[in-house]
């Protein structure tokens, strides 16, 4: 027993210090805290990582391009084709004048490193500290929203890869690296400044800066001063943008920010900056007028195509060395330069008068020939064709009144519209040319005739959605039809900003059957290593056939009225002109003549081509004359272009879709009805309706009575004579008369200010009338038809009570408005000249009485008078 005690003993001994070291041995292993475990593994993540990249780095580096002096030196040169596949220009200039070391002076050294490269003279070729800059902005921001490239990096992009969103990959980053490390030690780093500087593009087709030196400042580059530097360093990052001939005013900001990047690195003193920045930058800029004639026949067009290219691709034609297939008819551009740049086809009288044109092929979308301006003596100048910021006045009616009440309300060219007084929703009022209102008239009178009370009434009855969709549908951007309003406005009815591009892109889509498709330029591009892009867009179908044949049967009546104008020798064919005026106080203010306007427009179009046409000045309160022989240039430019090219082509007429239909209507009839075996032959007309919309009830059969009725008696409605208005101050009443109107059985129709009248009297008073200046309109009605109306508007002064006379009235301040966009909304106003004008009596704005149609006023001789006056917008014609 004590024996087994013992071994008991023992062994329990054992088994506990077996248990302590165990239990030891475990808190051995969990001593290591946690944090150094998590710090291990994230040193061995950051390890593999570094071998895993640079394992990649090395596998990218091993494929990367080898780099000669030869392309150091060489441009990369892009070559345009037109429509026929003939070359017609390089992107390159032949006699590019290379310099060498010792030509470039320490001032443009320093102006270029100070801008793009500050540490250029330390770095090895890359730098580390740029890059982790751009690291952190490409986090924050998304890859590629800024870069870390050196010159010696700048230089690889320029001579092997390219400026493109498609050279922005980690392989390409890790090659451009490696190759700067290379370059940078093959050879010198003034040695690769001056490659840079034989190989940046400089805009107006001019590479290299020794070539700009002497393309902008006559004078080679050794002699360039401290401002001439600070330009010339500051523009390869967007040369055409920061062009001193073309953009002056960005071209010094960029100037600017260069001398301030040279005092920062103290390159130049404050006082050596200031003086700089006092230059004009225009100073000593050697001027090119007459030069490279034969470029800038083409020169608003090649604009276009550079801007799309980088616009759909992200390339830069200047140094991707691509082919682009333009769509370009060289001979439609060629006539069209000759025909608004010289006298041969049509005079042009001022010199001072601009031109926008567009020519698209209706069928394929494709822009043809662009007119940029007149008279341009600067290679990508301005080019009104894409850049106009200017009111289409009532071209923009069959897109956004017309169209979209065919396309979503089933309008006929019938529908019935009064034309009458009518103002917007703020008591605007709205005036026709004429300043005249003809009653009850069709859709189709409405728009031959330009009327802008019943478009607005048309473009009302349209829900803002829908119009918003149709636009849009036509590629017009309905967010910059008004400046200053992010949207559709009442008066988008006859009135927006568009361009003749868009424009002749729209009404393309009228001539096709209704389907859209983006004017464009450029079919394709071949890269340099033969990968072809096609950059055709997608057409779309924007409204039904019978929209677009219905507004195109509406709009051949006006191509008809103008024929002597815009006549194409019997080619089929249908347009709309167009005419924008100003507010009576701007005339006042800029002394714009009577018959001055500011944009006179004609778009038209056949089944082959749409051509767009403004013409107008570049300020805009220097106006052109609206009654003379400048009113027609629109039509004649278009009658001078169009006709040259429907020569070459077969024109036909277009055919009436299957979901049309032509029918007989009794005129004058409302809802519209069939004319019946008695409608009289003068009151039928053929009108065009949607398919499942037309009507199907016979006007009535003439009662016996009237039928013996001799047709020569009956009257037509005429707008009444003889309105008046007086104003009197003591008794604070608006007293208005009128003349009896000759045919019994109806009442008139008065309108004052935003409240209509009915009436059988021939005076109306008004006890007191609000001040300020009221318009006031009379009609007569009779078996529910509304004839036209005449007008006048009246002042009322302030009351004396409503002006304390302890302090003057404080004088209302008045918005200044951007002379490059003026919202003239109200005054937009159509001239008749889509048919010959109505016989009409001349406007009076002193007598006592108002001939039909006219607008004038009488002060009472035995009171106080009103000031009295005509429409508060003068009519375009």
């Amino acid at each position: 027993m004590p024996e087994k005690k013992e071994m008991s003993r023992v062994s329990k001994k054992q088994t506990q210090k077996a248990n302590h070291s165990k239990k030891r041995s475990k808190n051995k292993k969990s001593s290591l805290p946690i944090w150094k475990k998590s710090l291990i593994g994230i040193l061995i993540l950051i390890g593999a990582i570094l071998i895993g990249g640079m394992g990649l780095f090395a596998y990218y580096v091993s494929s990367a391009p080898e780099i000669t002096e030869a392309e150091l030196t060489d441009t990369v040169s892009s070559t345009l084709l037109d429509s026929d596949g003939n070359e017609f220009l390089t992107l390159a200039s032949e006699d590019r004048e290379l310099v060498t070391e010792n030509d470039v002076p320490q001032v443009l050294k320093n102006a270029i490193t100070a801008i793009e490269d500050q540490r250029f003279y330390t770095h090895i070729g890359i730098d580390p500290i740029r890059i982790a800059g751009a690291v952190v902005a490409n986090v924050t921001d998304g890859f590629a929203s800024e870069g870390g490239s050196t010159i010696t990096q700048q230089l690889i992009k320029l001579s092997v890869f390219s400026t493109g969103a498609e050279d922005q990959t980690l392989k390409r980053k890790a090659q451009e690296a490696w190759l700067s490390l290379q370059l940078e030690r093959d050879y010198s780093k003034d040695q690769i400044l001056t490659f840079y500087i034989n190989k940046v593009y400089m805009s107006d087709n001019k590479y290299g800066m020794g070539t700009a030196s002497e393309y902008y400042f006559g004078k080679p580059i050794a002699e360039l001063t401290l401002p001439e530097a600070a330009l010339l360093a500051g523009m390869p990052q967007a040369p055409n943008a920061y062009n001193p001939i073309t953009n002056p005013k960005d071209a010094t900001k960029r100037r600017n920010l260069v001398l301030d990047m040279m005092l920062e690195t103290e390159a130049i003193t404050a006082s050596e900056a200031q003086e700089a920045k006092s230059v004009d930058v225009s100073e000593g800029l050697v001027k090119h007028s007459g030069e490279e004639t034969n470029q800038l026949v083409f020169d608003p067009y090649v604009k276009e195509v550079l801007a799309e290219v980088e616009r759909k691709t992200n390339l830069d034609p200047y140094t991707s060395g691509l082919t682009i297939h333009t769509n370009l008819d060289m001979d439609a551009q060629q006539r069209l330069y000759d025909v608004v740049n010289s006298d041969e086809y049509v005079t042009i009288e001022d010199e001072d008068i601009q031109t926008g044109v567009s020519l698209v092929d209706v069928n394929t979308g494709q822009l043809k020939a662009l007119g940029g301006a007149r008279n341009q003596e600067v290679q990508l100048g301005t080019n009104y064709a894409t850049e106009l910021k200017r009111s289409v006045g009532s071209n923009i009616k069959p897109l956004s009144a017309y169209g979209p009440a065919i396309e979503y309300l089933q309008y006929s060219t019938y529908e019935q519209v009064v034309d009458e007084p009518y103002t917007f929703d703020d008591g605007t009022p709205i005036n026709n040319y004429d300043n005249n209102y003809e009653g009850q008239i069709s859709l189709r009178r409405a728009l031959v005739d330009s009327r802008n009370v019943p478009t607005t009434k048309i473009y009302k009855d349209v829900p803002t959605d829908q119009v918003n969709e149709f636009l849009t549908n036509l590629g017009i951007n309905t967010s910059t039809l008004n400046p200053g309003s992010d949207g559709l406005v009442q008066s988008n009815g006859f009135t927006g900003n568009i361009t003749p591009v868009e424009l002749s892109g729209a009404y393309a889509t009228f001539a096709n059957g209704g389907t859209y498709t983006e004017p464009y330029t450029v079919s394709k591009i071949v890269l340099a290593d033969g990968e072809e892009i096609d950059l055709q867009p997608e057409s779309t179908k924007a409204m039904a056939d019978s929209t677009a044949y219905m507004i195109t049967d509406m709009l051949k009546d006006v191509a008809s009225n103008n024929s002597a104008r815009v006549g194409l020798n019997g080619i089929p064919q249908a347009g709309k002109t167009g005419t924008t005026n100003y507010e009576d106080e701007k005339k006042q203010e800029y002394d714009i003549p009577e018959n001055g306007v500011p944009d006179k427009w004609y778009t038209g179009y056949t089944t082959n081509y749409a051509l767009s046409v403004w013409v107008g000045k570049d300020n805009y309160y220097d106006s052109i004359d609206n009654s003379g022989s400048e009113r027609l240039l629109p039509q004649q430019i278009y009658q001078a272009l169009m006709s040259y090219v429907s020569e070459s082509v077969e024109s036909s007429d277009w055919k009436k879709p299957s979901s049309v239909v032509e029918v007989a209507v009794e005129k004058g009839s409302m809802p519209a009805k069939l004319a019946g075996p008695d409608t009289p032959a003068d009151k039928i007309v053929n009108e065009l309706f949607v398919k499942g919309t037309e009507p199907t009830t016979v006007a009535p059969k003439i009662p016996e009575k009237e039928s013996k009725k001799d047709e020569e008696e009956s009257i037509e409605l005429k707008a009444p004579s003889g309105l008046t208005a007086t104003y009197n101050e003591e008794t604070d009443a608006l007293s208005i008369k009128w003349n009896a109107y000759s045919q019994k059985g109806i009442s008139y129709i008065l309108t004052v200010g935003s409240e209509s009248y009915s009436t059988n009297d021939l005076s109306y008073i008004i006890q007191s009338p609000p001040a300020g200046e009221i318009p006031i309109t009379l009609a007569v009605q009779a078996d529910g038809d509304t004839g036209p109306a005449t007008s006048i508007s009246v002042l009322i002064p302030p009351k004396e009570e409503e002006e304390p006379e302890e302090e003057p009235e404080e004088e209302e301040s008045v918005e200044e408005e951007p002379e490059e966009e003026p919202v003239e909304e109200e005054s937009v106003e159509e001239e008749p000249e889509e048919e010959p004008q109505k016989e009409s009596s001349e406007s009076s704005s002193s007598t006592s009485s108002a001939p039909s149609g006219s607008s004038s006023s009488a002060p009472n001789s035995s009171a106080p008078t009103a000031k009295s006056k005509a429409s508060s917008s003068a009519p375009a014609e």
